[in-house]
């Protein structure tokens, strides 16, 4: 029950007492009571409004292909958005043929983009990468310049070595 006196972490839904303005475990801005209960009816209007059911007339996209227990795992999660979802085998994947090893998340392509996002986000949930320290990902080994910097650790050094000293990585 959202009390609207509390404050709410919009990210893991921690609850706070009223003075408190940044979530200890997220370190983002809280909510009040009242905007967590408008945000939650406005996600049941948006629940509300869209249909599990698969018809033969809709236009279906491919989101997703892997492995059945990964894809069965995001239709399950996909259903729970009340967004239909459908398993297609990719045949070919077996080499005779007879069984599909393969699989392709398949959903409305009015409802591609909103199933993209929750597959990211729940991607981003069970990796921890929402966690993850990423300030030098754009970091790239140049061998023609004198410095790298590593795009794992961030550590800096010369384009003489082509692993980092620091963590190992390997650009070779």
């Amino acid at each position: 029950m959202i009390e609207p006196d509390l404050k709410y972490c919009p990210e893991c839904n921690d609850e706070y007492r009223a003075e408190i303005e940044k979530c200890a475990a997220c370190g983002i801005d809280l909510i009040t009571g009242l905007q967590k209960i408008k945000r939650e009816e406005e996600r049941t209007k948006i629940l509300q409004g869209r249909s599990i059911e698969l018809n033969p007339e809709d236009d279906l996209v491919a989101i997703q292909r892997g492995p059945l227990a990964d894809m069965r795992h995001l239709s399950d999660l996909l259903n729970g958005e009340n967004i239909g979802a459908l398993l297609a085998g990719d045949e070919n994947s077996c080499s005779k043929n007879c069984c599909p090893s393969v699989y392709n998340l398949l959903v409305k392509r009015e409802d591609g983009m909103e199933a993209f996002q929750i597959i990211e986000d729940e991607h981003k949930k069970v990796t921890r990468l929402a966690q993850h320290e990423n300030t030098n990902g754009d970091a790239v080994f140049n061998p023609h310049e004198s410095e790298a910097q590593c795009p794992a650790c961030g550590h800096s050094f010369s384009t003489t070595q082509t692993t980092c000293p620091d963590c190992g990585l390997s650009f070779g």
